[in-house]
């Protein structure tokens, strides 16, 4: 069965001065590598003269740490890009990339303190992003007699289709879009109404 997790629905910043260093965490939608690179290096584009840009991304689900980066570009091993991947795996929001950029203010925060600063930051970015809910669908044919088609309609709603196309012919033909998960249940559910009849394809 398909998991359904939230992910960034769009592009999130947010930004603190901490002892004086100012931080800027950029939040985004990454579900895959190439993408959460292409986000990194447009905010280095954007903030070319910043002290540190470090960064941490997950492309799969929350928690999920098959496709993961991090960066702590220059600061201290250790007190940038792991404590944000840290926060990122426990944030409950799947495909995320964040860069947190960095301005040096003068006063130097510690190991420690560094720790604090960048988990922080995303933390904050992450306590104010709009989320929407990943769901895995995929696309069918059913043909259906037509003394069925009033059923159909009716059942939709419950398996959370959608009709994308309809077709009148010797029979009806609807293309629906639905969850992957719903999928067995939609399958047996189109034979009890058709008395067998009906077909269902995947496109």
């Amino acid at each position: 069965m398909s998991k359904r997790y939230d992910i960034p629905s769009d592009f999130h910043r947010v930004e603190n001065s901490i002892k004086r260093s100012r931080f800027i965490a950029s939040a985004g939608h990454a579900p895959d590598i190439e993408t959460a690179r292409t986000f990194i290096a447009d905010i280095k584009t954007e903030f070319p003269d910043a002290t540190h840009n470090c960064w941490a991304y997950t492309t799969g689900p929350p928690g999920d740490t098959a496709q993961i980066g991090m960066s702590d570009d220059g600061e201290p091993h250790g007190t940038a890009g792991k404590p944000m991947l840290n926060v990122l795996l426990h944030g409950n929001v799947g495909e995320i990339v964040v860069v947190v950029t960095r301005y040096f203010g003068g006063t130097k925060l510690g190991t420690g303190g560094l720790v604090r600063a960048y988990s922080s930051m995303v933390q904050l970015n992450l306590d104010t992003l709009a989320t929407r809910e990943k769901i895995d669908t995929l696309t069918v044919s059913a043909t259906i007699p037509y003394p069925a088609v009033t059923l159909l309609k009716r059942m939709l709603p419950g398996f959370e289709a959608e009709i994308l196309d309809e077709n009148f012919g010797m029979d009806a033909v609807f293309m629906l879009r639905l969850p992957v998960e719903h999928l067995p249940a939609f399958s047996t559910r189109i034979a009890d109404i058709t008395d067998g009849k009906g077909v269902l394809a995947r496109i």
